[in-house]
């Protein structure tokens, strides 16, 4: 890894971007000059000043403030719908891959959620359950969870057909001690490479979904609802816009920078190269 970081100055600037970000989602409190809900009437869309580094939004309210507490909010949102796609995929995949008599059933319930573009499964099921921030994980991790679970079905169709499985079924192992002692050890690597790129688009759809005002309520400042309500004023304070817009770009590359790296990490042949 770090000789990869070396060859790659892209990925250690991307590094050093997402850790910094992760410090202002931890220490948002200590950061933010001002309460993200607190409203200064008489500096209605103010521009950048040294009182308001980013300048207002309409109602008064701090831009700095609301990005930094929105890179809490944000980020927490995209690592529960990893976590609800990476362990229902993967459950779901290694069932499907060993487990014979669930593959037709499984899969084809999975075939027809991916039939579904993201945004728009999304959608339906935020209609369905409601706003909020569990039901948003559920709606938009249904969709990654479906990507989690093809990669893993398919790896685990080629994992257990490997010569060790066979030795353990012979000694008599048993299925559920096969599946967690023996093959879900072994797709570790590709899980975490696939979480990563999930985490990255998870970002994308919330913000989405926010900006569409059918993700997280109002009240909670995250760079989606701060797109949405400052799309009203782009002629007047593009700012409004521009900054967590920036934000967010930024935060997707510097992902999917360090997805390609784990990736490149992981791949034999790629580490062959670095090392000459």
């Amino acid at each position: 890894m770090k000789k990869l970081l070396k060859v790659r100055k892209v990925a250690l600037v991307a590094l050093i971007y997402l850790g910094i970000i992760l410090v202002c989602a931890l220490f948002a409190r200590w950061i933010a000059t001002y309460d993200p809900n607190e409203t200064h009437g008489r500096a209605r869309l103010s521009y950048f000043s040294t009182q308001y580094l980013l300048g207002t939004d309409n109602y008064g309210r701090d831009i700095f403030s609301r990005i930094i507490y929105g890179t809490r909010m944000s980020l927490l949102g995209s690592l529960g719908i990893v976590v609800f796609s990476v362990v229902l995929g993967v459950m779901l995949g290694v069932t499907a891959g060993y487990v014979k008599p669930a593959q037709t059933v499984l899969m084809r319930l999975v075939d027809v959620l991916m039939a579904f573009p993201p945004l728009l499964l999304a959608m339906v099921l935020v209609t369905i359950l409601g706003s909020g921030v569990f039901n948003v994980i559920v709606a938009i991790g249904t969709y990654y969870m479906t990507r989690m679970t093809r990669i893993i079905y398919s790896l685990t169709l080629k994992t257990k057909e490997e010569t060790y499985i066979e030795a353990l079924r012979s000694e008599g192992a048993g299925t559920m001690r096969i599946i967690f002692l023996h093959i879900v050890p072994n797709l570790i690597s590709p899980i975490i490479v696939q979480a990563t790129f999930t985490f990255s688009s998870a970002l994308l759809q919330m913000a989405a979904l926010d900006f569409l005002g059918l993700g997280i309520p109002n009240q909670y400042p995250t760079w989606g609802n701060m797109l949405s309500e400052g799309s009203r004023f782009m002629t007047r304070a593009p700012w409004l816009v521009i900054v967590p817009g920036i934000v967010i770009l930024l935060t997707v590359l510097a992902i999917n920078v360090l997805g390609d790296l784990l990736r490149d990490n992981i791949d034999p042949r790629f580490r062959d190269i670095v090392k000459e």
